[in-house]
């Protein structure tokens, strides 16, 4: 149930928000955000997220509950104290594991959103010519220190947030009061790790602009640069897109592990 649920959820939820998601790739893409295509084509990329979107939020949510309950239920993290670090440990696996879907489609995707003229396969097939299987991969470390600081604030937040309405109303939350906490909490985390998400894209589409560069720009490099380049507002384009994006993933989350209580 988990492993569907959460494809599922996964699948409507980022082929709903696509456009948003695009605009937000091409607001944090070097070349700026009209040169990237602005609002034409805001659709470009959209087979390679819906490819992977079911089992990226699949592999995510098994690895997530199955890690949780494994160190809540009798295990070594059971006390009530102890909670919020067993969901910090649980995300994190869950991040590392689904990073290795998500990481390839996400490279797909942003390359082909950032020049719109092409199309998914075209993106696909110069990537694998040019760069090999590993050019699938590049921004792997970068999306890992993204998401998993992300993770540590996201679920602690709304774990938190969940049993404390809760306890307040006297019994278990409705869906929709579960979705209000999940989406509060993704919107905290997004602007919390946006800086990091600005330096995960630029690395993904370095190879589209630098042919001449053969390994990526190290996150620390790239995360320099981008507050060199432009000024700090700028520089960490968070806005309504990326806030909205997150949050409704956090309101997806919310609705699928409430269907699993």
């Amino acid at each position: 149930m988990a492993t569907q649920a959460g494809g599922c959820a996964g699948m409507c939820v980022d082929l709903t928000l696509f456009p948003l998601d695009t605009v937000k790739t091409r607001l944090q893409s070097p070349q700026g955000f009209y040169k990237a295509g602005g609002f034409r084509g805001i659709y470009a990329g959209v087979p390679s997220a819906a490819v992977g979107s079911f089992p990226n939020a699949a592999a995510f949510f098994v690895t997530y509950e199955y890690t949780k309950s494994l160190l809540g239920a009798g295990g070594p993290l059971a006390a009530v104290h102890a909670a919020p670090v067993a969901h910090m440990l649980a995300a994190s696996l869950g991040e590392i594991v689904a990073c290795l879907i998500r990481v390839p489609t996400e490279v797909i995707k942003q390359r082909t959103q950032a020049s719109p003229s092409s199309t998914t396969y075209h993106t696909l097939l110069a990537t694998l010519r040019e760069e090999g299987v590993r050019g699938l991969y590049r921004g792997y470390g970068s999306t890992v220190l993204r998401e998993i600081p992300f993770s540590l604030v996201q679920f602690p937040l709304w774990e938190y947030l969940k049993t404390l309405w809760s306890r307040r109303q006297g019994h278990t939350l409705y869906s929709w009061q579960a979705a209000v906490c999940g989406a509060f909490a993704g919107a905290v985390a997004a602007v919390v790790t946006t800086p990091l998400d600005v330096a995960k894209t630029r690395i993904m589409l370095a190879k589209v602009y630098k042919h001449t560069e053969r390994t990526p720009p190290p996150l620390a490099a790239t995360f320099k640069h981008c507050c060199q380049v432009t000024p700090p507002r700028q520089s960490e384009p968070i806005g309504p897109e990326r806030i909205s994006t997150v949050s409704a993933h956090g309101t997806k989350q919310a609705e699928v592990a409430r269907g699993q209580q």
